[in-house]
């Protein structure tokens, strides 16, 4: 018997022009930091200590995306420093991959909600 899953919420950061755009000097981390500041924001009555992981897709995890770009993102946009977060290189359908395998975790009962992007 597999859970339901659902997505509640989307959201995403502006589009500007590379190389030369507006965010050029804003580092991947820091934008996607600001995401997850903002679904905490427009989510305040959720306990994001209950937070089950954060799945997030890099296709080019090197240089200023290296490391673990969720895991860094995560803690500076709050999160409990107990919420787990990895990083999925798929390149193309990296964003795609982190929502299948957040909803697979969610499905089979292993974690009751998750952040998932890319």
């Amino acid at each position: 018997m597999y859970n339901n899953v659902y997505i509640i919420d989307s959201l995403r950061t502006p589009v500007g022009k590379a190389p030369r755009g507006v965010f050029k000097d804003v580092l991947p981390d820091d934008l996607l930091a600001h995401c997850i500041r903002a679904m905490c924001q427009r989510h305040n009555q959720v306990d994001w200590q209950q937070l089950g992981d954060v799945v997030i897709g890099c296709a080019m995890p090197e240089a200023e995306q290296g490391m673990n770009v969720a895991r860094i993102a995560a803690l500076l946009g709050g999160l409990p420093d107990t919420v787990p977060a990895m990083t999925i290189n798929r390149f193309c359908s990296s964003g795609v991959e982190t929502i299948a395998t957040a909803a697979a975790s969610i499905a089979n009962g292993e974690i009751d909600m998750a952040f998932a992007g890319g």
